[in-house]
């Protein structure tokens, strides 16, 4: 910041975290940048609350948004066996609450989150993960049945006046089978519920947010109710899902902390007409669940909205389609190994 302020006087430099790790040291070290960056980001004590899952349950029980059912897991519980008497049965979801510092641990039939059938299953995880030096707690949470269509996920951009701008939702298809990186989306379409995004716009205002957010979402189809999993103090490894659709974030961040533009108007609910589809089209089709979402899916894709960061126009030379084919090919090997249809 030292350097490109002194070469380049007269230009904003625009900071923006893209993974947890960057996110967090962007919180901790918020005074240090400023005099160098611009940039929203939260202060580090809320950053800290959002970001690990145990105490985000918690703001989620005080705002009355809805969750799983959890139970919450440290090392010294484990130790004492406390996961063999949870409040609810099984399957359950195991995952750590402090996704940073699982970031840098590493076991065995390591995965981003667990899906668990028997308190066998449950032994064994805990103790891989416990045994391969992760120290912080974990959240074992009641399964909330269906498939990959039953996951949303909603994007949204708050000024640094802790406005909310725009928000999206989105309807995932679905989502990658890999070990190393389950539940990561592969297809989105555009969602619109506009009393859930008006509650998690309060959520977001009353904590005093800034930046953008991400939220994993599953529809609980037992009592209709969409449940968050976590919230992201970033962008989505999808969130161009949300330019795809209209509402380009880069145009968000400049208008807030280069032109400062304020606000105009109410937060912007974004309706959207494009799918993201990050797989084989071919591999959309077989492994997603069957239905209307689905049906949709394969008629924007038809009607040619479609898109991936990945499929540039400009940008796809001879070599990069070959490499483009190659990883094609090697995605649907991957769905086939993990999902099991190869027919």
């Amino acid at each position: 910041g030292r350097r490109l302020t002194s070469e380049r006087p007269d230009t904003t430099f625009l900071l923006i975290a893209c993974g947890d790790d960057y996110s967090e040291l962007l919180s901790r070290y918020k005074d240090e940048l400023k005099p160098y960056f611009t940039f929203v980001s939260v202060d580090a004590d809320l950053h800290e609350r959002l970001s690990n899952k145990t105490s985000f349950y918690e703001l989620c029980a005080q705002y009355d948004l809805p969750h799983p059912l959890t139970f919450v897991l440290d090392k010294a519980g484990a130790a004492a066996g406390k996961y063999h008497d949870l409040p609810f049965g099984f399957p359950v979801a195991v995952k750590p609450a402090n996704s940073v510092e699982y970031l840098h641990v590493d076991f065995p039939g390591r995965k981003k989150a667990f899906i668990l059938h028997t308190p066998e299953e449950l032994a064994h995880v805990v103790s891989a993960i416990y045994g391969a030096g992760y120290g912080s707690e974990l959240i074992i949470q009641d399964f909330i049945p269906g498939s990959d269509a039953n996951m949303r996920v909603l994007n949204a951009y708050v000024d640094h006046d802790h406005h909310v701008r725009m928000m999206v939702l989105g309807h995932v298809l679905l989502a990658d089978p890999t070990p190393e990186a389950i539940g990561n989306y592969a297809a989105i379409i555009p969602d619109y519920n506009e009393g859930f995004c008006l509650k998690i716009k309060s959520f977001l205002e009353s904590i005093g947010y800034e930046g953008v957010a991400n939220f994993d979402i599953k529809f609980d189809p037992r009592d209709g109710e969409y449940k968050l999993f976590e919230i992201n103090l970033r962008q989505g490894r999808t969130n161009f899902f949300v330019t795809l659709n209209g509402f380009n974030l880069a145009e968000y961040f400049v208008d807030d902390l280069v032109l400062g533009n304020p606000m105009e108007g109410d937060t912007v609910i974004g309706r959207g007409d494009s799918m993201l589809l990050e797989v084989p089209f071919s591999t959309l089709k077989k492994y997603a669940e069957p239905g209307e979402a689905l049906d949709r899916g394969i008629a924007l894709h038809k009607a040619g909205k479609s898109g991936w960061t990945l499929r540039y126009g400009r940008d796809l030379s001879f070599r990069r389609r070959l490499l483009l084919w190659r990883l094609h090919r090697l995605t649907a090997k991957n769905y086939d190994t993990y999902l099991g249809k190869n027919d």
